[in-house]
């Protein structure tokens, strides 16, 4: 008895998390504040949010490499200003962990056919069918063994035969075939994405679905980089030329201490038409994916939000 619906689904740093009506945030011009997001404590954060349907289940993938289940119903409606319900309620989450990556799909996905991409903050990555994760236990299932010191960071549905995208905080991409991974139990460990140098670490994972390859879709396929401190840019996704996995890419966006580190990298194409991007003190700003300037590679972006001293960009919504 529950309508099939679009929600917006946040999280805080401190484990509340909500979810809302996409219609909740109004469009603006890029450049401005945008609107109070969450009422929050001094010291908690946005920390992950993205966009499902009521009707889909959806996992929380932990740092330490576990999974829990529930559906996008089960999480609690709340106001765009409400704090939302601590996870770990109705989660049998310990509080030692944190959720580090989310992941919705429909009921019907849940099939051999279908793998979750997991790549972890120092540039392993791991592959495993989806329908490994079909009967996860209320205290969770383990996921991905991982290295000592190493954190499971971003986790994305693929469908065997896509392209890989991954991206650097000091500003590095790099593209391979899916298919250079082969699918591994829950157990294993993974193996070497990207190479990263001294002082960097993994920002962004997206998947190029091969459907979206082949028919070219109007106006081409581009990624949308994000950085911290409010600027952004997108780039056409033919400038990324596919490597083998292993290497440490090629340059995908110019850092400075003005932009900030790249803090999350999605592959758009023109059914997208908005964003929203989220700010680690609740600041939240909508805006058309146009007003997002076209840019070569090694270039900065443009400001889409002006932010407060201390605060800075967790990331976007493509909608």
């Amino acid at each position: 008895m529950i309508a099939a619906e679009e929600a917006l689904i946040t999280l805080t740093q401190d484990g509340y998390i909500k979810r809302m009506p996409p219609d909740t945030f109004r469009a603006q011009k890029r450049g401005g504040k945008g609107l109070i997001g969450f009422d929050l404590k001094e010291e908690d954060q946005i920390y992950q949010f993205l966009s499902a349907n009521t009707h889909d289940n959806i996992l929380f993938f932990t740092n330490q490499g576990k999974v829990f289940q529930t559906k996008v119903y089960e999480i609690p409606v709340a106001s765009r200003t409400a704090k939302g319900r601590a996870i770990y309620n109705f989660l049998e989450m310990p509080a030692t962990e944190k959720v580090s990556a989310i992941v919705a799909y429909p009921q019907e996905l849940g099939n051999d056919k279908n793998f979750l991409v997991m790549v972890t903050k120092d540039g392993v990555i791991k592959k495993t069918a989806l329908s490994d994760f079909g009967n996860v236990r209320r205290n969770g299932i383990i996921a991905i063994k991982l290295s000592q010191g190493d954190t499971l960071g971003w986790v994305r549905l693929s469908g065997g035969n896509d392209e890989i995208i991954i991206s650097s905080a000091l500003g590095q991409a790099i593209r391979f075939k899916e298919k250079d991974i082969r699918a591994m139990g829950r157990g294993a460990s993974g193996v070497r994405a990207m190479r990263l140098g001294k002082g960097d670490g993994v920002s962004g994972l997206d998947i190029i679905k091969k459907e979206d390859l082949e028919k070219g879709t109007k106006g081409g396929l581009r990624l949308v980089a994000v950085m911290a401190n409010g600027f952004a840019k997108q780039t056409e996704l033919k400038e990324y030329k596919v490597q083998k996995r292993g290497g440490s890419g090629i340059k995908t966006a110019k850092i400075t201490e003005k932009t900030g580190p790249v803090i999350g990298a999605h592959i758009v194409d023109d059914t997208v038409t908005e964003v929203l991007a989220f700010s680690t003190k609740g600041q939240a700003l909508r805006t058309a994916l146009k007003d997002i300037r076209v840019l070569s590679r090694a270039t900065q972006g443009v400001k889409i939000m002006n932010l407060e001293k201390g605060d800075r960009l967790v990331g976007i919504v493509c909608l």
